[in-house]
């Protein structure tokens, strides 16, 4: 979500998060007000000395500072870089559930047809539950997102979700 919205299907991607950006920030509230564990997963796009508070201010300083500021995480939120699409991919992401005896997740954020897919796809081959919250979740193309929820609740039998408390359950 720590996005400078400066690449070619950014305009796209902006829209949908807009709509989504209440629904996102009512599941991290809901995850604070009930102490659920609440990570963050960002892409380092190229940066290989990035952490979470460059990240943030490098979305900050983009085109659309007001679909971070809702969203940015705390100096106290775990936060991961990785490379590529899945959360899991080469992070630390999984040690820290097994750490933390967590079974289940519960995914928001961007893109739905493809970090959102990929890392309930990783999920789900790890054993974890997956739980996905459309409402709270942007995408470039409206087809692929239908297509990538389905797949998501059909093949890796993920539980979709309202954007709510209940999702945390």
């Amino acid at each position: 979500m720590l996005n400078d919205y400066e690449h070619e299907d950014a305009d796209p991607l902006m829209e949908s998060v807009r709509d989504c950006l209440p629904n996102i920030r009512r599941m991290i509230d809901a995850a604070r007000r009930s102490d659920t564990l609440l990570a963050y997963v960002n892409d380092c796009h190229g940066d290989w000395s990035a952490n979470g508070l460059t990240l943030t201010e490098r979305a900050r300083a983009g085109r659309a500072p007001e679909l971070i500021d809702p969203i940015a995480p705390t100096a106290e939120d775990p936060f991961f870089i990785k490379a590529r699409h899945s959360i899991f991919y080469q992070t630390q992401v999984e040690y820290m559930l097994r750490q933390e005896g967590i079974g289940r997740i519960v995914l928001v954020g961007q893109v739905a047809e493809q970090c959102i897919l990929y890392s309930a796809l990783d999920g789900y081959v790890r054993h974890f539950d997956v739980a996905v919250v459309p409402d709270a979740v942007a995408h470039i193309r409206e087809d692929f997102f239908r297509a990538a929820v389905e797949m998501m609740e059909v093949n890796m039998h993920a539980r979709l979700a309202p954007a709510d408390a209940t999702a945390l359950r």
